[in-house]
This record gives C-alpha cells, sequence and structure tokens, in this order.
C-alpha cells in the first residue's frame, strides 16, 4: 500500500518535471539562488546567518509548494475563487486587529506567529490574481457595458484600498499596477483608462494636499532633493546612490561593500537589496539581476500567449504585472528616481513570506503553462 503511494507520489513529479515550462521554473530558481547569496553577504555585518537560512528554507519550501500548486488544473482554483478570497482577505483584516510593525517599519502589516513572522498582504497578492481572473473571464465578453464593468472596478479596486488603509502605501500601488494591466487584458476599452487618467490628473492635488500626511510628502518632496536632509527624509535616498556610485562596474567584491557591511545602507537585506548588490557586483552584477527577472516576467507573458483559456492568460498576467510593478519600484527607489515606499525586489529581497508567495504565484504560471490547451495529461486523470 504504501509502496504504491510512493510510487505514485514518484510518477507525479516526474511528470512534473517533464511537462512543466523547466525554461520559466530554472529561471526563478537561479534569481532565488541570487538572492540568497545577496541576502547572506548583505547581512554579514549582523553577524548571523538567520536571514539566509530563513530565505533558502522559503526557496525549498516554495518551489514544493509550487509543485503542489501545479498538480491541480487552475481552472479548479478559477471554479473555488470564493475560498481563494476568504484566505487571502482573512489574515490582511486580522492585522486591523493583532497586527505588529517590524523594527524599521511604521505600518502594523504583519502578523506575529510566534516563531515567525508573516505579511498577509503577499498572499493576496497571489489570491487577488485567481480571483480577478475569474471575475475579468466571466465577465470579459461584456467587460465594456458599464453594468459589468463598475463591480469589476470595485472589486479591483477593494484590495488597493484594503492595504492603503492598513499603511502599506508601496504594496496598494502594486496592486493598482495588477488591476490595471489585468483589465488592458481583459479587452477592456481605451476610452476608459484615458478617462480614468484624466480623473486621476484632476485629483492628484487633493490627494497631495488633503489626503498624504507630511511623511508621504516629505518622501515625494525629496525625490528632487536627496541631499537636503540626508539624516532624515533623504537618508535611504542619498546612501543608496552613494553606494551604488562605489559598485562602479565591477563592484567592490561580495562581502566587501564598504556601506553595506558597514550597515549604513538601509533595508540593505530587504527593499535596498538591488543597492547591495551594486556596490558589492557593480553594474554587471545589477545586469544579471535585471536579466534574470525581465527574462521571468516576459516567460510568464509568453505562456499567457500560449493557453487557450481566458482565465489562464489572465492568471499569468497578473504574475507578469506583479512582478513588473515591483521590478519598476523597487528599481526606482533605490535609484533615487521614486520616492522609498517600501516595496521588495522579487526572489531577492530577504523575507520568508515575500519568496514563498513569489513560489505561489510560480506555481500558478506553471499550472497554466501544463493545461495550457487541450492536451490530455496525466494531471487530468
Amino acid at each position: 500500500m504504501c509502496g504504491d503511494i510512493l510510487g505514485r507520489i514518484i510518477s507525479r513529479i516526474a511528470d512534473f518535471f517533464r511537462e512543466s515550462d523547466k525554461i520559466f521554473l530554472s529561471l526563478c530558481i537561479f534569481a532565488s539562488l541570487y538572492g540568497c547569496l545577496a541576502v547572506l553577504s548583505a547581512t554579514r555585518y549582523l553577524e548571523t546567518n538567520r536571514p539566509f537560512i530563513v530565505q533558502m528554507m522559503s526557496l525549498c519550501l516554495g518551489l514544493a509548494v509550487a509543485i503542489v500548486i501545479s498538480a491541480f488544473d487552475f481552472q479548479t482554483f478559477i471554479d473555488r475563487w470564493y475560498i481563494i478570497a476568504v484566505i487571502g482577505l482573512v489574515p490582511v483584516i486580522l492585522t486591523f486587529f493583532i497586527g505588529f510593525a517590524p523594527a524599521g517599519t511604521d505600518d502594523k502589516a504583519w502578523l506575529d506567529l510566534g516563531f515567525t513572522t508573516f505579511q498577509p498582504s503577499e498572499l493576496l497578492k497571489i489570491c487577488f490574481i485567481v480571483t480577478f481572473s475569474a471575475h475579468l473571464s466571466k465577465v470579459k465578453a461584456n467587460i465594456n457595458k458599464l453594468k459589468y464593468l463598475i463591480p469589476v472596478c470595485i472589486h479591483g479596486i477593494f484590495p488597493v484600498l484594503l492595504i492603503h488603509f492598513q499603511g502599506d502605501d508601496g504594496t496598494a500601488l502594486v496592486f493598482l499596477i495588477m488591476v490595471l494591466c489585468m483589465l488592458y487584458a481583459a479587452g477592456v476599452s481605451l476610452k476608459y483608462f484615458g478617462c480614468a487618467l484624466i480623473a486621476a490628473v484632476v485629483a492628484s492635488p487633493i490627494v497631495y494636499f488633503f489626503v498624504m500626511n507630511d511623511d508621504q510628502r516629505s518622501r515625494i518632496v525629496s525625490t528632487f532633493n536627496i541631499e537636503a536632509d540626508i539624516k532624515g527624509a533623504t537618508y535611504q535616498s542619498y546612501y543608496g546612490r552613494t553606494a551604488l556610485a562605489n559598485g562602479k562596474f565591477f563592484g567592490q567584491g561580495l562581502f566587501k561593500g564598504i556601506l553595506t557591511q558597514s550597515g549604513r545602507v538601509p533595508e540593505g537585506q530587504n527593499d535596498f537589496i538591488f543597492v547591495s548588490i551594486g556596490e558589492e557586483l557593480g553594474m554587471l552584477g545589477l545586469l544579471v539581476v535585471l536579466i534574470l527577472l525581465g527574462a521571468i516576467a516576459l516567460r510568464a507573458l509568453r505562456v499567457a500567449f500560449t493557453c487557450i483559456k481566458d482565465s489562464g492568460k489572465l492568471i499569468c498576467v497578473g504574475f507578469f504585472a506583479m512582478i513588473f510593478a515591483q521590478i519598476l519600484i523597487n528599481v526606482g527607489m533605490c535609484t533615487a528616481l521614486l520616492p522609498v515606499i517600501g516595496v521588495t525586489l522579487p526572489f531577492f529581497s530577504a523575507g520568508g513570506t515575500s519568496l514563498l508567495c513569489m513560489f505561489m504565484g510560480v506555481g500558478l504560471v506553471l499550472n497554466v503553462y501544463m493545461h495550457r490547451n487541450s492536451r490530455v495529461l496525466y494531471l487530468h486523470e
């Protein structure tokens, strides 16, 4: 009995590696291993290997989760979107009551599990990709009729506002970009995007003066003059840009970055891992990072184009949009082109929750790839 079960498990794992998108999976694993090495170097001055160990454990667990998720037809998740919605929303709602803010942050967006911490917004990203894909694919034929479009927009804006009120505006912006990309992929008319753009431009002064607080306004202003307050609002931007300049093309060497190893790069293992890599491995190291992440995002988009089901296409577009948004915002933060709003670099920034949930998204894309057409696979048994 046990032998038969073990044999089936081994057979399914073998089938997974035969049928899955090995290029996409290899890119994700290699990027994560590169990220683990960068985290190890960026935290060496702390004299603890715990962030590196957590990152490696999250990579191994994430890979296992990706395999499990890919073992079900993605339509199974689409059909049970309401369960996925509950799984994503409940932990986020709990942060409003029992959430806490780790050192170095000012928003209570984490849950303390005792043995570790958990950031529910990362899980919500993956769950939202599924639920929003289910909604969009259901109404796609009538998406440009207001009676269908308005509920879709309410669905899309809900997590944006939820995370905003949680205090994590960086993640809220990532959600907003995901919503816009998925709406476009679903066929929403450009006239609606034009109207939304005009409304955003008109509302921006009101948001700036009456919705944003002093800290948020100072972060925006500081991007135009980062030398203005290097001991305050511009501290992260100033030292981040200085560290990148120190790296030049080849870098100062792994474990040898002057600012990284002195701890003067703010959140050098987390939000500013891009800066730590730049100082120690130079522009060459950063090019590898950008090539890897770009290849992962484009590969997900390629899977979207090969899938015959709208829901599968939208899942891949949602994952692409999540990766793209985080790369854009994080690199913009690290190069002082955008305000520092606390967005991690996918597969690279330290954080077990972030990496584990990222591999959940990888599992969804692999799932779509394996069920992208009507071929009968072992998974359909």
